[in-house]
C-alpha cells in the first residue's frame, strides 16, 4: 500500500496537528475578519509548507513518487475550490459574520482531515484487494466531470437544508450568535448556535465532495501515504484560500470547465489504466496546464470586461 515506514505516518500527523493548533490558537486567537492581504500571505505560507514537504519527499523517494504527490496536491487543491463556492453559499445563507468564519472553517477542515484519512485508507485497501475498483472510480469521475460542466450554480436556500431540521429536533437553535461558541445555554436549556449548524453542513458537504476527490487522487498514485499527505496538505490551506475565493468569485469564470476537464482526464486515465499507463510526469503536465489555462483565461476575460467603457443612458 505504501513505500514509506510507519515513522513517516507518525511524524507527518504530528506535524499537521501542530500546524493546525498553531493556526487556531496563535495566529487566530482573537476572532477577526480575515483581510485580502492576510489571506494572500497565509495562502503563500501553506503552499510553501506543502512544496517544502514535496521537495523533501521527492529527495527521499525519487522523482516518480514526488511527481505523484504534486499531481495529487494540484488535483485536490483545484477540486477544493468548487467546495469553497458551496461553503460561500452556506455562510451567506446562514448569515455567518466574517469574523467567525475562520473558526467554523478550522473545525470543518479538522473534521475533513479525519474523514479523508479514513476514506483514503479504505480506498487504498479496496484497490489493493480489488484492482477492478479503479474502473468504478474512473466512471464516477467521468460522470462527475460531465455533470459539472452541464450544471448551473446551486442557489439552494441553506436555511432549508435537511440537517437543520434534524438538529432542531435534538437541540434548539439560537437566533443570535454567542461570540465563537457552538454550544450555549438559553433559559436553562442546552442549545446550538448558527455556527454549529454551519459546521455540520460543511462537514456533510465535504463527505459528498470526497466521492470525487478520493478517486481522483488514486488516478495519479496508488501509494496510500502519497494520496493521504497530498490531500491533507491541500486541505490545510483551504481556510486562507476561501477568503481569496470569496473576494474573486466573479472573476473565476472558467474554473468549472477547467475542473470538469481535469475530472474527465483522470477518469479516462483510470478507465484505461490496464490498456495504457500514463506516466506521472504527463499527468502533472496535463493537470497543471488545464489549471493554468482556466485561471489565465478567466483573468483575461474579467480584465477585458472591466476595461470596456461604460455607456451612460
Amino acid at each position: 500500500m505504501t513505500v514509506v515506514s510507519s515513522e513517516w505516518w507518525y511524524f507527518f500527523n504530528i506535524g499537521v496537528i501542530c500546524l493546525l493548533f498553531l493556526d487556531l490558537f496563535v495566529f487566530h486567537k482573537n476572532a477577526h475578519e480575515v483581510s485580502l492581504k492576510e489571506s494572500i500571505v497565509v495562502s503563500i505560507f501553506w503552499v510553501s509548507v506543502s512544496l517544502a514537504f514535496n521537495f523533501y519527499f521527492w529527495h527521499h523517494f525519487g522523482h516518480d513518487l514526488g511527481m505523484q504527490f504534486l499531481s495529487g496536491y494540484l488535483i485536490e487543491k483545484s477540486l477544493s475550490v468548487d467546495n469553497l463556492f458551496v461553503i460561500l453559499l452556506i455562510f451567506s445563507g446562514l448569515k455567518i459574520p466574517g469574523k467567525y468564519q475562520h473558526r467554523v472553517l478550522f473545525w470543518g477542515i479538522f473534521g475533513a482531515i479525519i474523514f479523508r484519512g479514513l476514506f483514503i485508507l479504505g480506498g487504498a485497501k479496496l484497490i489493493n484487494s480489488f484492482h477492478s475498483i479503479l474502473y468504478v472510480f474512473g466512471a464516477i469521475l467521468l460522470f462527475t466531470g460531465i455533470k459539472l460542466i452541464r450544471d448551473n450554480e446551486d442557489e439552494k436556500n441553506m436555511t432549508e437544508h435537511w440537517s437543520i431540521r434534524f438538529i432542531s429536533k435534538i437541540y434548539p437553535i439560537t437566533k443570535d450568535f454567542h461570540d465563537q461558541k457552538f454550544f450555549v445555554k438559553e433559559m436553562g436549556k442546552n442549545a446550538v448556535t448558527p455556527l454549529f449548524v454551519a459546521l455540520v453542513i460543511i462537514e456533510l458537504t465535504d463527505i459528498v465532495f470526497a466521492v470525487d476527490s478520493i478517486p481522483a487522487v488514486f488516478s495519479v498514485t496508488q501509494d496510500a501515504f502519497v494520496a493521504y499527505s497530498s490531500n491533507i496538505l491541500a486541505l490545510l490551506g483551504l481556510r486562507a484560500l476561501y477568503f481569496l475565493v470569496a473576494t474573486s468569485v466573479a472573476k473565476l469564470k472558467y474554473l468549472k470547465p477547467g475542473l470538469s476537464a481535469i475530472l474527465i482526464f483522470v477518469g479516462l486515465k483510470m478507465v484505461f489504466v490496464d490498456i495504457y499507463h500514463i506516466p506521472s510526469w504527463v499527468s502533472l503536465l496535463v493537470i497543471s496546464n488545464i489549471l493554468l489555462v482556466a485561471v489565465l483565461s478567466s483573468w483575461y476575460v474579467s480584465k477585458h470586461e472591466n476595461d470596456q467603457p461604460k455607456i451612460n443612458h
